[in-house]
């Protein structure tokens, strides 16, 4: 039995970051309180100026700009591509990370995830009519960086998703054909299956 819930961006809760220099936007969890305990966890955070991040031990990080001109990142001294908007990269959340601003404010957006109790599947689309795939996972998440997409799983549509709405539906685990729909809409299609 599948449970689907769609996540308004307007109800989304602000939380301060680990290291307090700084605020996120919590989309989803799979558990825990605060910023302890979680499998999985899925967030928007605003960056105003360049800096560290926070370190999250025993956890793998997956960040893609949404807003703004973009930014580098040092992770442990190695300086990464130039980051710009949907361009996804990803890191161990052990590294000791420096950001650098290329050009003012940006948004991000962040999947952070245990290793050790998922295998993770992070892709941004660009949807543009009707596209197929199948799933086995058994947590889908669907992020709407864009206004105009939906997602349909085994022939049950869901609503469309406005800017920064997400969709996350529980799954049995069995092989499910998801479709999404939209029209030029990108959106990032994560898939979590427990080990």
């Amino acid at each position: 039995m599948t449970q689907s819930r769609l996540l308004l961006a307007a109800d989304y809760p602000r939380m301060p970051w680990k290291n307090g220099a700084g605020s996120t936007l919590e989309i989803a969890r799979d558990a825990g309180d605060g910023l302890d305990g979680f499998g999985w966890r899925l967030s928007i955070a605003d960056v105003g100026e360049s800096g560290g991040f926070s370190a999250f031990t025993g956890y793998q990080r997956v960040i893609t700009v949404l807003e703004g001109a973009g930014m580098r990142l040092a992770v442990d001294g190695q300086q990464s591509r130039d980051l710009t908007a949907l361009d996804a990269f990803a890191f161990d959340g052990d590294s000791a990370v420096q950001c650098e601003l290329i050009d003012g404010p940006i948004r991000d957006f962040n999947l952070i995830y245990s290793p050790q109790r998922y295998a993770a599947r992070l892709q941004w689309l660009r949807v543009d009519g009707e596209r197929t795939l199948f799933s086995s996972a058994s947590t889908i998440l669907l992020f709407a960086a864009e206004a105009g997409v939906s997602l349909s799983l085994d022939g049950q549509a869901s609503k469309v998703l406005g800017q920064h709405d997400c969709l996350h539906l529980e799954t049995s685990g069995a092989l499910a054909e998801v479709k999404l729909n939209g029209k030029g809409a990108a959106c990032c299609l994560i898939e979590l299956t427990p080990r």
